[in-house]
């Protein structure tokens, strides 16, 4: 029996005191400071990777961010962030490995996709700057899951051809980011995202 007194919560409460409401997201209550604590938290390929922490989407946003600027040196900085902020979401709604939001449908993405928007809005990132960076974020987000699936994940080069295709050659310009490729605690995961976010000029 519903209780229709009590709605069901839609809402999460961060560490900063604000609330999010997640079917309506204000981009006045998103923070910076709750998206990197949050996204350190929550692990990559659910938690199946090698290491003694998780290994973070907030160390795979750097990640991605880094290739993106390695592939594309002359984009915009709000380009780059976009990068940077591609998993964004995830502070809040988690980590879903690509078969399960297959099996979720398109409602999850349109949902997933309302909360980022309302995330460039809060940090400054106009949807046509986010719209033309898509496909430069998607390569760099496939390049980064081929490095963590073969070096972390315990997929096979033969699967990863298979599932992310052949990466090109990483740059000098990546070497770090290629040493970031190992599970790092929270604490640090967070750091290096709140870092990089201030290095890309966010607001």
């Amino acid at each position: 029996m519903t209780d229709t007194a009590h709605p069901p919560r839609a809402w999460q409460r961060m560490l900063s005191g604000r609330r999010l409401d997640l079917l309506a997201p204000d981009p006045a209550d998103i923070d910076i400071e709750d998206i990197a604590h949050g996204l350190a938290r929550v692990a990559r390929w659910n938690g199946q990777t090698v290491g003694d922490y998780a290994f973070s989407v907030a160390q795979h946003s750097c990640i991605v961010a880094d290739i993106a600027e390695a592939l594309s040196p002359d984009a915009s900085r709000q380009a780059h962030l976009t990068a940077l902020l591609h998993d964004a979401p995830e502070y809040v709604i988690g980590d879903l490995i690509s078969p399960f939001k297959a099996a979720l449908g398109l409602d999850y993405k349109a949902f997933e996709r309302q909360l980022l928007s309302a995330i460039h809005a809060r940090f400054g990132v106009a949807e046509t700057v986010a719209a033309d960076a898509r496909a430069l974020v998607k390569r760099a987000d496939r390049i980064a899951a081929f490095y963590e699936a073969t070096r972390l994940a315990g997929f096979s080069v033969v699967e990863s051809l298979d599932f992310f295709g052949r990466p090109p050659a990483m740059p000098q310009a990546l070497t770090g980011s290629l040493e970031m490729l190992h599970s790092l605690p929270a604490n640090q995961a967070e750091a290096q995202y709140l870092l990089a976010f201030r290095r890309l000029g966010g607001l």
